[in-house]
C-alpha cells in the first residue's frame, strides 16, 4: 500500500482543508474559550459537519453514510488538528461509528450521527492513566442492568446524547449504550488544559434495559477493540494536524522575525533542529497513514494493532516535539496568548494522553514481542 493519497483522498483534503479554516479557526477556539462556553463546541458547527457529510465517513452506505474509511476520516482529523477545532468528530464520528458497527444498537443510533444532531461520549477510562482495565459492574436487574461504578476522563460526557460505558458482566466484558439522562447518573464537568470540558461519571445503581447492550452480553470486547482501535488512529491523525500546524506556525515566524537584521531562520543552529523536527513529523505522518490502511484492509483489527500502537506512540513524540520547539523558536511570546503557538502544546498534551500514551504503546510493543 502506498503511503500517500489517492486522487479521491486529496480532493476530500482539500475541501475538509477550506471547510475547517474558514468555519473552526483557530480564533473558534479562542471565542469559546474566552467566552467559558459550556459546552465546550458548536453544536450549530456539529451540524455543518453533517451537512458535508463528514459525520458519515465511516458509517456503511447500507446504513446511509459515504462508507468510506480510516484515510479518510484521518483526513478530516488532520485539519481539525491543524486549527486546534473543538468537536465532537473523533468520539462520535469516527470511535462511536466503529463500537456501533454491526450491532443492533447501529440502528438506533447512525440517524442522529449522520444528521449532526447526536454527540458520542466514550466512559472507558477509570483511572488517572489509561490503562485498560475495567472495574465499574453492571449486574443483572430485571431484563436488563443495574451499572454502579465511575468513569473519569469523558470528552464531552456532560452533554452528549449517548454513553458508550464499558463494564464488567458475569462472564466478561460488555459495553452498554446509555442515555445522558438516566437517573442515579452524577455527572462532573471538567475543564482541561486545551480548554475542552471532560466529565467524571458516577454509576450509582443506573438501571438499563436489555437494548442497551451494543453486540452481546459478555461479548463486549470486540466492539471494545474497534472502538480503541479507531479511537488511538484517530487521535494520532489528529496529533499530526496538530503538530503540523505547530511546525508551520514556527517556520514561518523563522522566516519572518529578525536578530542582528537578519531572519532567524538564516542561522544554522535553527535551520538544524527545524530540519529534524521536519523528518520526526514525515515519519509520524507515514506511521499514521499505515494504520489507517491496516484498519481499512479488513474487520480484523487485530492484524493493525501493532501498526496502530506505533502510530499513537510515535504521532505522541513526534507532536510534542514540534509544540516545545515551536514555544522555544517563538523565545518568550511563545507562552503568551499573543502568539497561537501555545494553544497547541495544550491540545497536543490532553491528545497525548487520549487513549494511552506514548510510553503504553511502547510497553505494549514491547510486551507484544516477549519483552
Amino acid at each position: 500500500m502506498p503511503l500517500y493519497l489517492n486522487d479521491d483522498q486529496t480532493m476530500l483534503r482539500d475541501t475538509a482543508k477550506d471547510f475547517v479554516a474558514s468555519e473552526a479557526p483557530i480564533a473558534h477556539m479562542r471565542a469559546l474559550r474566552d467566552a467559558d462556553d459550556a459546552t465546550g463546541f458548536s453544536r450549530t458547527l456539529w451540524k455543518q459537519f453533517a451537512e458535508m457529510g463528514f459525520t458519515g465517513i465511516l458509517i456503511p452506505e447500507a446504513d446511509g453514510g459515504l462508507g468510506l474509511g480510516h484515510v479518510e476520516a484521518g483526513v478530516v482529523l488532520e485539519e481539525i488538528g491543524r486549527n486546534l477545532s473543538p468537536s465532537p468528530f473523533l468520539a462520535t464520528a469516527v470511535a462511536a461509528v466503529e463500537a456501533l458497527r454491526g450491532t443492533a444498537a447501529a440502528a438506533q443510533w447512525y440517524p442522529g450521527i449522520l444528521s449532526g444532531e447526536t454527540v458520542a461520549a466514550l466512559a472507558i477510562d477509570e483511572g488517572a492513566k489509561h490503562n485498560g482495565r475495567i472495574a465499574m459492574q453492571a449486574e443483572r436487574s430485571g431484563n436488563g442492568f443495574r451499572l454502579t461504578g465511575a468513569k473519569q476522563f469523558v470528552t464531552h460526557g456532560h452533554v452528549a446524547d449517548l454513553l458508550l460505558v464499558a463494564a464488567k458482566t458475569e462472564n466478561g466484558t460488555t459495553l452498554f449504550a446509555v442515555p445522558n439522562d438516566a437517573a442515579h447518573l452524577t455527572v462532573t464537568p471538567e475543564r482541561l488544559a486545551d480548554s475542552s470540558i471532560a466529565a467524571r461519571l458516577r454509576f450509582d445503581g443506573v438501571e438499563v434495559d436489555a437494548d442497551a447492550v451494543i453486540g452481546e452480553v459478555d461479548q463486549g470486547n470486540g466492539p471494545l477493540a474497534r472502538l480503541l482501535a479507531a479511537g488511538r488512529t484517530g487521535a494520532s491523525a489528529e496529533m499530526i494536524g496538530v503538530g503540523g500546524g505547530a511546525m508551520d506556525m514556527t517556520v514561518s515566524y523563522l522566516r519572518e522575525r529578525k536578530q542582528f537584521g537578519v531572519a532567524i531562520g538564516s542561522f544554522q543552529a535553527l535551520q538544524h533542529r527545524a530540519a529534524h523536527l521536519y523528518s520526526e513529523m514525515e515519519v509520524a505522518h507515514a506511521a499514521v497513514l499505515k494504520a489507517q490502511q491496516l484498519l481499512d484492509a479488513g474487520p480484523e483489527y487485530a492484524a493493525a494493532a501493532e501498526a496502530v500502537a506505533v502510530a499513537k506512540a510515535m504521532t505522541g513524540l513526534a507532536t510534542t516535539l514540534a509544540v516545545q520547539e515551536g514555544v522555544q523558536m517563538h523565545g518568550g511570546i511563545g507562552m503568551t496568548d499573543e502568539f497561537d503557538i501555545g494553544f497547541f502544546m495544550k491540545r497536543a498534551r490532553v491528545l497525548a494522553e487520549m487513549f494511552g500514551d506514548s510510553n503504553f504503546h511502547a510497553d505494549a510493543l514491547a510486551e507484544a514481542s516477549g519483552y
